[in-house]
């Protein structure tokens, strides 16, 4: 949880293992002002941040597992220990050692393994674990969409939503609504800016009262009825439309070209009873129509149980159990004789056929995977584990995905992808990239990945483009080098939620607005916090934090809540931030209050009570000082107020008819 400004006496940092994520980790970490011990089993050649091993308080080289070498670090003093090295069991094993010398340290473990990390939460306590690979991975889904929609989660059951757009001349909101008019129970701004302008660092940079205009960029988070579906299937044509175009492809050319896929995919069994089928068939209804022609008076269905006998064998039952008047003709006679020996080989691969699908329903053959897709497809190039859970996420969304991987899967990872298993580079046209709408380069390989992105972006210009990378400088120049791709820097963002849960925040959801890293962050409200005590307006500007949801105890949780309810211990409050804004709520830094709201006079006596009760709703100050600055008009309320809070004000006072406006605060 966030505490009090002040330094409590544990406030050392020790963190596990110093590759790319645990250098991101303690870059962090020095920027919330903390001191930070390093722990790895060798110095590092290769330092990602300049000057970092300058701003250690302490660079250990040791086995984060030996007591002596945690002791040595302070662990005793410390308020968290971030065990972040490559190696799972490294990282709980250290786990154990770092809980047994220090009950109360907050431990934060780098593990993908969910069941046991659940387990371990119970045993060990003050205990979270993430794994940072994965940690970006629905950031990545959305970015391969190349939509709107910046972002996409569940909390407490409902799906939110965050969209960046631009506006366009004939937008419902265009020269329509102002900024504020944006902000609804389902809805809040986040960022707007004007083309000519850059984009803001931080939230509420806005001004309330803009109007909306055409080619503006606008940034919000809502509330979404249902998870959206943004495959964009074929839907809400009627039936007669559905079967018209399925005459329309049923072209003999087309019908001859996948028969001809067919007999080359089928194997030599089925192809040999495809084959007798259609021969028995022939056969079975000559046999009909020649006893029909030697015996005219039986009827078809006796010819056709004559004809069934014989091709089941049964010679010996047709001439004995059929009262015929004139013996059959000779040709009739051998013509029977190969309609049995037909029916015996017929029945002899048909064995066979079913020898051959109960060995293979024995020996659990794999399931034939779809065909890639022509068009409207994303191309996940690597498999990893990050690669599997986007792809995950994307089948998720009904988005359709093909996959490049250097070696096969098993049976039952992702059934339903098409997979394409071969050298990357060398079958990157059999995924169909030139129609592909989003192509994702996420193997190990930060060099391959540029590689790959490069030429899928020469093949299809047109494509949405992701690339994986690890390290910050490189990132950067990928980045300046494909301006249109989306660059992911998957430890620098892993960090910076590692960093958020080393503070005892609780770290729901991870996504992207623009350049920055926004965290969903879960705060449980005690009396030591620097939350505890203000109203929601007042964390939301000073801060510069959005509030998506509060919950007081025993009641239910509000969405988008009133910016006029005050925060009491107990009370759950989910905001979404960046690390600056996490840090500044750690420190207690709240942005300085620069104005102030006079009251010019009242259009009408009767609304002097609606007026007091508006101040002190809005402004957090006790009724006296309200009534007696409404008794004693013109005056200026002395509470200092955020500029978004104060125009809310003048706005509210505007509604009952009374006149104000707002003054800057003296320095």
């Amino acid at each position: 949880m966030s505490t009090a400004a002040q330094s409590p006496p544990n406030n050392l940092f020790l963190v596990c293992g110093l590759g790319s994520l645990g250098q991101y980790c303690v870059g962090n970490l020095i920027e919330f002002g903390v001191p930070v011990v390093g722990i790895d089993t060798h110095h590092p050649q290769h330092w990602e941040i300049p000057n970092l091993p300058e701003q250690l308080e302490q660079l250990l080289v040791g086995d984060c597992r030996q007591a002596e070498i945690l002791e040595k670090a302070g662990i005793h003093q410390c308020r968290a220990v971030l065990l972040v090295t490559s190696d799972e069991r490294v990282n709980i094993a250290a786990a154990f050692v770092a809980r047994s010398l220090n009950p109360n340290v907050r431990l934060v473990v780098r593990s993908a393994q969910d069941n046991l990390n659940h387990l371990l939460n119970q045993e060990l306590g003050n205990f979270v674990a993430y794994e940072a690979t994965q940690l970006p991975a629905a950031s990545i889904a959305i970015a391969a969409l190349g939509s709107d929609i910046q972002s996409l989660f569940m909390l407490d059951q409902q799906a939110l939503q965050v969209i960046s757009t631009q506006i366009e001349p004939g937008h419902r909101w265009c020269n329509v609504r102002k900024l504020h008019e944006l902000q609804t129970s389902t809805r809040r701004l986040l960022d707007h800016h004007a083309p000519e302008r850059p984009q803001t660092r931080q939230f509420y940079e806005w001004e309330p009262d803009e109007r909306v205009q055409a080619g503006d960029h606008i940034s919000y988070i809502e509330i979404v009825s249902r998870l959206p579906s943004l495959a964009m299937p074929e839907t809400g044509r009627s039936q007669q439309g559905l079967l018209l175009n399925l005459a329309k492809r049923l072209h003999w050319g087309d019908v001859r070209e996948k028969l001809g896929e067919r007999w080359k995919e089928s194997s030599q069994v089925q192809r040999a009873a495809t084959v007798s089928g259609l021969l028995m068939a022939v056969l079975l209804l000559l046999c009909m129509a020649f006893y029909k022609l030697q015996y005219p008076n039986i009827s078809l269905m006796g010819a056709l149980n004559v004809a069934v006998l014989l091709l089941f064998g049964n010679f010996d039952g047709v001439y004995a159990g059929l009262e015929l008047i004139d013996p059959p003709s000779w040709w009739l006679y051998l013509f029977s004789i190969l309609i049995m020996l037909a029916g015996t080989l017929f029945i002899g691969i048909l064995y066979a056929l079913l020898t051959e699908r109960v060995l293979a329903a024995r020996f659990q053959f794999a399931k034939r995977r779809p065909p890639v897709p022509k068009a409207g497809h994303i191309v996940i190039v690597g498999l990893g584990r990050v690669g599997q859970r986007v792809a995950q996420l994307l089948h998720d969304l009904k988005q359709s995905v093909a996959s490049l991987h250097s070696s096969n899967l098993a049976a039952d990872v992702l059934p339903d992808m098409p997979l394409v298993v071969g050298t990357l580079k060398d079958n990157l046209n059999k995924v169909n990239i030139e129609g592909a709408k989003g192509i994702l380069a996420l193997t190990d390989d930060e060099v391959a990945n540029l590689e790959l992105g490069l030429m899928a972006k020469a093949l299809n210009p047109n494509c949405t483009l992701v690339i994986r990378c690890f390290d910050e400088r490189f990132t950067d120049s990928v980045s300046r080098l494909l301006p249109d791709a989306k660059v992911v820097g998957i430890y620098a963002q892993a960090a910076e939620v590692f960093v958020g849960a080393a503070f005892g925040e609780n770290i729901l959801h991870l996504s992207r607005l623009g350049d920055r890293t926004m965290l969903v962050t879960e705060y449980n409200i005690e009396a030591t916090d620097t939350l505890c005590g203000y109203l929601i307006s007042e964390i939301t500007y000073g801060y510069g934090i959005v509030p998506i949801l509060h919950q007081p105890p025993e009641k239910p949780a509000q969405f988008m809540p009133n910016e006029d309810k005050r925060l009491s211990v107990g009370d759950r409050l989910i905001v979404l931030a960046d690390i600056d804004a996490l840090q500044r709520v750690e420190q207690g830094k709240m942005a300085p209050r620069r104005w102030l709201v006079h009251v010019e006079q009242l259009r009408l006596s009767n609304t002097q009570f609606d007026g007091m009760q508006a101040i002190a709703r809005i402004s957090g100050c006790d009724v006296a000082i309200a009534n007696q600055l409404m008794s004693h008009l013109p005056g200026t309320l002395a509470c200092p107020l955020y500029k978004h809070q104060a125009l809310r004000l003048v706005r509210a006072l505007s509604k009952v008819q009374i006149r104000a406006h707002l003054v800057n605060r003296p320095t």
